[in-house]
C-alpha cells in the first residue's frame, strides 16, 4: 500500500494545539497563529505533540494542525497558492515542491538555515539534497522509508517455506528466481493445489502469491521500482531535476513485462481486478500471501489482529539489492504573512527534539538518524521487527532516490497509460515504454 493510499483513507481533521487569539496578526509581538497541514490523518497525535512543546517554548506562537485526504490535499494546496489562501506550513513532496518552487509559492529557507546553522549532517544520508533547486532550499527532512516485502506467515507455514530463506531470496527478469518460486508456492487455485503443483488452476485462483502495487505511476515506488533498479535500470540523467527520462532502457521493459507474466501465470490478481482496489484490499480480505510496501505500513500491519503479518527485505536482483529512500519535509508558503515564526516552526519539526518525540509513537522512522534509531527501538519493544528496511537503508548503494524533476503530474499521466497497457495485456513493453519515453522528454522541449 502506498503512501497515496494510506492518506486516502484520511478525513479531516483539524486540532488547535493551544490556547490563544486565533487570527492574531502577530503585529507588535502579539500572538500568531501558524495553519500547518498535513496529509496523513494517523501522524497527527505525533506531530501534535511536537506543536505542544513547539508552543510552549513559544508562548505567542499557535499551530493549528489539519490533516485532509492525499488527493484532496494536492488540489486545494494547488488552488490555495494561487488565491493566496494556503496554510502558512504545510507538508511536502518530492512529486510536486518542483512545480511549486518553480513558480516561486515556495520560501528559501537556505538564508535561516545557514544563519541558525543547522546541522544537515544529522538527517539520514541523501535526504536533505533532494529539496534543493538552483542554490535555494525548500525543506527539512522529516522522516524516511524503504520498501519490503509483508508476508502471511501462516500461509507461509502453510505453503512449507522456511521464512528464513526469505530474507536471502533473489530474483531477476528471466525466471524470476527464488522470489518468484516462493511467489508461485504461496498460490493457491480453489482446489487447494499451489502454482507449483501439476494441475494448478490460474483461472480459478483462492490465494494469490503476492498482489503487486500496480497504482504507481511513473515512479513504481512500492511496485517495479527496485526490481528496475536492480536490474540496472535509471530514470533520468541526473536527480534531482534532471531533463532526460531513461524510460526507453530495455531493463525496465524486462521489469514491467516480468510483473505482467505474474498476472498471465496466475500468480498475481489481473490488474482491472485490482487495480481500483489497491494491493492492501487483497491482504486484508486474506486473498493474497505478500505484498510489497513502504516503511510507513509497519505499524497498521504488523500490529494487525487478523493477519498474522511479517516484514521480508526486498529480493536481490542482478545488480544487488536496491529500494528506493525517499521522505517528506515541511515547506513554508511564500506568501505567508509570518515568515520568521513558521521557519521557527519548520526547523523546531526538522530538529530532534521534535523528531524524538515523534520517534517514541512509531507513526514514521525520522529523518535524524539518531531519532530513526530511537523508533527502531519502540518498534522492538512493541514486539515489530521493521530490521529489515534499516539494513536496506544503511546497505552500501543500495538505495536510490525517486526522480525529482519538472513535469512530474505530466509525466506520471503518461508512464500510467504505458505501463497500465501492459499489465491489461494490450502492449508489449518494448514498444509501449520508448514511445512514452519520447512523449515525457518532449515536454522538457516545450
Amino acid at each position: 500500500m502506498s503512501r497515496k493510499a494510506l492518506a486516502a483513507l484520511a478525513g479531516i481533521v483539524t486540532l488547535a494545539t493551544a490556547c490563544g487569539n486565533g487570527g492574531g496578526s502577530g503585529e507588535g509581538g502579539g500572538p500568531v497563529t501558524l495553519n500547518y497541514q498535513m496529509w496523513v490523518d494517523s501522524q497527527v497525535p505525533a506531530y501534535k505533540q511536537c506543536a505542544d512543546a513547539f508552543t510552549k517554548k513559544n508562548p505567542d506562537i499557535t499551530i493549528k494542525l489539519s490533516s485532509v485526504a492525499w488527493a484532496q490535499y494536492w488540489q486545494n494546496l494547488t488552488t490555495q497558492v494561487v488565491s493566496g489562501t494556503a496554510p502558512d506550513v504545510f507538508r511536502d513532496s518530492v512529486a510536486y515542491y518542483p512545480q511549486f518552487a518553480k513558480n516561486h509559492q515556495l520560501l528559501d529557507i537556505a538564508p535561516m538555515v545557514e544563519r541558525d546553522k543547522v546541522d544537515l549532517g544529522q538527517y539520514q544520508k541523501g535526504l536533505t539534497d533532494i529539496w534543493v533547486r538552483d542554490g535555494k532550499r525548500y525543506g527539512l527532512p522529516l522522516d524516511w522509508d524503504t520498501v519490503g516485502v509483508f508476508y502471511n506467515k501462516d500461509q507461509v507455514k502453510k505453503a512449507g517455506l522456511d521464512p528464513a530463506t526469505l530474507a536471502e531470496w533473489t530474483w531477476n527478469p528471466q525466471d524470476g528466481g527464488t522470489f518468484e518460486k516462493a511467489i508461485a508456492a504461496l498460490t493457491v487455485d480453489d482446489k487447494g493445489r499451489k502454482g507449483t503443483d501439476p494441475g494448478f488452476d490460474k483461472d480459478h485462483v483462492a490465494v494469490y502469491g503476492i498482489a503487486p502495487d500496480y497504482n504507481t505511476g511513473a515512479l513504481g515506488q512500492t511496485g517495479w521500482a527496485a526490481f528496475a533498479a536492480s536490474n540496472g535500470f535509471k530514470y533520468l540523467d541526473k536527480n534531482p531535476f534532471g531533463t532526460k527520462y531513461f524510460y526507453d532502457d530495455p531493463k525496465l521493459a524486462e521489469t514491467i513485462d516480468w510483473f505482467a507474466g505474474l498476472i498471465k501465470k496466475g500468480y498475481a490478481p489481473a490488474y482491472d481486478k485490482q487495480s481500483a482496489l489497491g494491493g492492501d484490499a487483497v491482504l486484508q480480505a486474506g486473498k493474497t500471501a505478500m505484498v510489497m510496501a513502504g516503511s510507513w505500513m509497519a505499524k497498521p500491519y504488523l500490529d494487525n489482529k487478523t493477519l498474522n503479518l511479517a516484514v521480508a527485505p526486498l529480493p536481490t536482483g542482478p545488480q544487488g539489492r536496491m529500494t528506493p529512500i525517499n521522505g517528506v519535509s515541511d515547506a513554508i508558503y511564500a506568501g505567508t504573512k509570518h515568515k520568521d515564526e513558521a521557519w521557527k516552526w519548520v526547523k523546531f519539526v526538522g530538529s530532534s527534539e521534535c523528531q524524538d518525540l515523534v520517534a517514541a509513537t512509531t507513526e514514521v522512522l525520522p529523518a535524524i538518524t539518531t531519532a530513526s534509531d530511537k523508533a527502531l527501538a519502540a518498534h522492538k519493544a512493541a514486539g515489530r521487527d521493521v530490521q529489515p528496511f534499516v539494513d536496506e537503508a544503511k546497505a552500501e548503494g543500495g538505495t536510490f532516490l525517486l526522480p525529482v524533476t519538472d513535469h512530474a503530474d505530466k509525466i506520471n499521466e503518461i508512464m500510467d497509460v504505458a505501463i497500465s497497457s501492459v499489465l491489461l495485456g494490450q502492449a508489449d513493453a518494448k514498444t509501449a515504454l520508448p514511445k512514452a519515453n519520447t512523449e515525457v522528454n518532449a515536454l522538457f522541449q516545450e
